[in-house]
C-alpha cells in the first residue's frame, strides 16, 4: 500500500497486466500448483493458463499449493516440472513473496 492509501502493489499482477520489474531466473526441478479437483480434465487437457490472470502462480511447496487449491474447492496438488519448462525455453520469475510465475503450463510437464 502506498502511503498515501491510493495505491495497491499487485506482487503478481493478478488481473492488471503492469510490468512487475521481475527478471528471469531458473526455477527448483518440481514447483506446485493447487487446484480444484473439478478443473483435472481440462488442466489434462490444455494444461494450466493464466486465465485472467497476468500469470500461471506455482507454490514452492506442496502446503501451500493444497492451501490454494481448497479456495477454489475440493483441492488436488498438480506437481510441475519446471526445470524441464525451462530447458525448453520457458520463463520463471520468482516475485517476492516467494511466488513462482510463468505464462502457461502444457499438460506434459504436469503430474500427481
Amino acid at each position: 500500500m502506498s502511503e498515501d492509501g491510493r495505491k495497491i502493489r499487485a506482487a503478481q499482477g493478478h488481473l492488471i497486466d503492469i510490468d512487475l520489474d521481475l527478471q528471469s531466473i531458473e526455477p527448483p526441478e518440481i514447483l506446485f500448483h493447487g487446484t480444484a479437483s473439478a478443473n483435472l480434465n481440462f488442466i489434462f487437457e490444455q494444461g494450466i493458463h493464466s486465465a485472467k490472470r497476468q500469470y500461471v502462480h506455482l507454490s514452492p511447496d506442496e502446503e501451500t499449493a493444497l492451501k490454494v487449491g481448497s479456495r477454489h474447492g475440493k483441492a488436488i496438488v498438480l506437481k510441475i516440472n519446471t526445470r524441464q519448462m525451462f530447458k525448453e525455453g520457458l520463463q520463471f520469475f520468482k516475485a517476492d513473496n516467494g511466488v513462482w510465475l510463468t505464462d502457461h503450463i502444457l499438460s506434459k510437464y504436469i503430474n500427481f
